[in-house]
């Protein structure tokens, strides 16, 4: 693959492409995107404002109403804080850039790594969650069975619903063995017998209590136990990514072909309430 022919732009797109399709915890439908805007450089920000309450009177027949109320609003700061690189090359005497399929494999491996980093930091931010928000800690875990591991579920739906968050589009993410359990009870809505035609979600697996469930191997836990099982909306967290540059370059000590890129990203928990985590050892 000669370099003046090398187009970044098609790498770039391929690249988010890739990104995207592996993707759990930063899925849309996961968290939200409304403020991604333009991101150019590592340290921008992004300013997300609320309105508080508005206050809601009663009228009475030719009286009049009180003066306007005056909103107050408050403003948080998405800061793009997370920058991650790749930087690999393919050596002239392979020659294996005269076959595009692999310079494309492994634009999608470097594209799997960074999912895997940005995944995981996303995963992170359950520690902000809204105090009595959660089921079970470090010191006591929850160890679900088949028999009640569907239960666990509704309770997190409950402590969601008494937060008074919405509950289309609920969302739950399980390690691989807490959708084991669920397998064993018929209440559980496996995806691949829902008899659906609609799109699924990256690593969505069914429903259960009102969630949609997602299966992930980066459920955060310590030393393999106290896995913090996450329960949402996509309201909670605001996720803003991009991929700032994709270069191609020849190493000056090496007869190679290289590629190098900058993914930058930022995410906050901008609803604390909005989520809702159990605590959970496999038994």
């Amino acid at each position: 693959m000669a370099l003046d022919n090398f187009i970044p732009e098609i790498w770039s797109a391929r690249l988010l492409v890739s990104l995207k399709k592996f993707l759990v915890y930063g899925q849309d439908g996961v968290v939200n995107r409304d403020y991604e805007g333009e991101i150019r450089q590592m340290g921008d920000t992004v300013r997300i404002n609320s309105i508080g309450p508005v206050t809601v009177g009663t009228y009475t027949k030719n009286t009049n109403i009180g003066d306007p109320e005056a909103l107050t609003d408050a403003q948080t700061t998405l800061t793009i804080d997370q920058a991650k690189y790749f930087n690999f090359l393919v050596d002239d005497v392979d020659r294996a850039q005269q076959n595009p399929k692999v310079m494309d494999q492994a634009m999608q491996e470097a594209a799997y790594a960074l999912r895997d980093a940005a995944d995981q930091y996303i995963a992170g931010l359950y520690t902000g969650v809204a105090a009595g928000n959660t089921i079970g800690n470090d010191t006591t875990p929850i160890v679900p069975t088949k028999t009640d591991a569907y239960e666990h579920l509704v309770d997190l739906s409950v402590i969601l619903t008494d937060a008074k968050v919405p509950q289309d589009g609920r969302w739950v993410v399980v390690p691989p063995w807490f959708y084991g359990l669920l397998l064993k009870d018929d209440r559980f809505v496996d995806a691949s017998k829902a008899g659906t035609d609609a799109a699924l979600r990256n690593g969505e697996v069914g429903k259960a209590a009102g969630f949609t469930v997602l299966q992930s191997h980066n459920v955060p836990n310590t030393s393999g136990a106290k896995y913090k099982i996450i329960a949402g909306h996509p309201i909670a967290i605001s996720y803003a990514e991009q991929i700032n540059k994709v270069e191609a370059f020849r190493p000056e000590k090496r007869f190679a072909d290289a590629v190098k890129g900058l993914h930058l990203y930022g995410a906050k928990l901008v609803r604390p309430e909005a989520i809702a985590v159990m605590t959970a050892n496999k038994a």
